[in-house]
């Protein structure tokens, strides 16, 4: 089914394994797979990943030789697959967002049968290896699917899919954050701005520190109190100290992965408490065994989210729950942008608009 001619060749960004650089490239335009949708793009969000992604050859064996990157997106669906249910809830002409890695869904898959599709090594991964959403048209199971509310931009859209539904499955579905907790928040990026929100929402205290002084305004205009926000060069320790925090910090979310704010974590958080670990600006960090036997310590490692988490992401931004960081820009300028993201340029997320 389709209501308005698809072209036979598209352009796209492409990785090539072997070259650091992404690719313009003409290919051909995918049809809907069996069970899913063709997609025709309004915005593409910009991620850190990306620069990961285009300059790390050691990759999972899923990885393409070539691929079209991009893995925040949102779009109207085109042409529905032979196999998609007719009560499935999707028609030509919605606006859905993407979710990049929706699982295999198979029964006997060791990720998808414990509810962990996002960690699935079997099923589809757009932009993440295979192809995704740098590009005019893209594919989606309907596994992978999530209606847009009215309100909700497309731009907020496609920067849900990851940068909001990770933040939301990190601190609601493995940190389990609650009401009556004190939690110390690590990093103001992309993620880190919307657990802010998250926290807030849930209506636990949260003391923020980051290495900006711009985003640390931001947690103010937020409503972040005078007292909660650890001054941009101030020793996190001595903070917590003077503050009268010791041994009432319930979790750590560290959303920037430093060794600095591993370390610092570490002596914060109070005994039995949790370090929610999200951020990983340091690809190796080191664990103090004694404090963490001593203090019986939980250290929580959170990955991507679920269409389920999206859902709830996207009910979010349409009650104003949430509001997340992010800018228009165009599918042609993707170098530019990431490495205007890599350099710090760029306060939350670029969303990518066709033409």
């Amino acid at each position: 089914m389709m209501t308005t001619p698809i072209p036979k060749t598209m352009h796209a960004w492409r990785k090539h394994r072997g070259n650091m650089e992404a690719v313009w490239e003409e290919i051909p335009v995918p049809s809907a797979p069996p069970t899913g949708f063709l997609v025709k793009l309004i915005a593409s969000g910009v991620c850190r990943s990306d620069h990961n992604l285009l300059t790390n050859e050691k990759q999972p064996s899923w990885f393409q030789q070539q691929f079209t990157l991009g893995h925040e997106g949102c779009g109207t669906i085109i042409e529905v697959g032979d196999c998609v249910p007719s009560n499935c809830g999707f028609k030509i002409g919605d606006v859905i967002a993407l979710l990049s890695v929706p699982g295999c869904g198979q029964d006997d898959c060791p990720e998808c049968s414990r509810d962990l599709p996002q960690l699935c090594q079997t099923g589809y991964h757009s932009g993440i290896g295979q192809d995704g959403f740098y590009a005019p048209y893209a594919t989606i199971d309907v596994r992978g699917a999530v209606k847009v509310p009215q309100g909700v931009t497309p731009s907020q859209a496609a920067v849900a899919t990851d940068a909001v539904t990770t933040a939301y499955h990190a601190i609601h579905r493995r940190g389990e954050i609650k009401e009556n907790e004190t939690v110390f928040l690590f990093g103001l990026g992309g993620l880190g701005f919307n657990a802010l929100q998250l926290i807030r929402a849930i209506g636990a205290r949260v003391i923020v520190s980051d290495i900006k002084q711009e985003n640390m305004d931001e947690a103010k205009k937020l409503g972040v109190p005078e007292q909660d926000l650890v001054p941009v060069g101030r020793s996190v320790r001595k903070f917590v100290e003077e503050k009268g925090l010791v041994g009432k910090i319930d979790t750590v979310a560290d959303f920037a992965g430093t060794q600095e704010t591993f370390e610092d974590a570490q002596y914060i958080v109070r005994q039995a408490g949790k370090m929610l670990c999200v951020g990983t600006l340091n690809h190796k960090n080191t664990v103090h065994m004694k404090i963490g036997i001593r203090k019986r310590l939980s250290i929580i490692f959170s990955y991507g989210g679920q269409t389920q988490d999206l859902a709830k992401a996207l009910e979010l931004i349409q009650q104003g729950v949430l509001n997340p960081q992010v800018e228009d820009g165009k599918l042609y300028d993707f170098p530019a942008v990431l490495k205007a993201l890599e350099a710090g340029n760029i306060k939350g997320r670029i969303a990518l608009l066709q033409g």
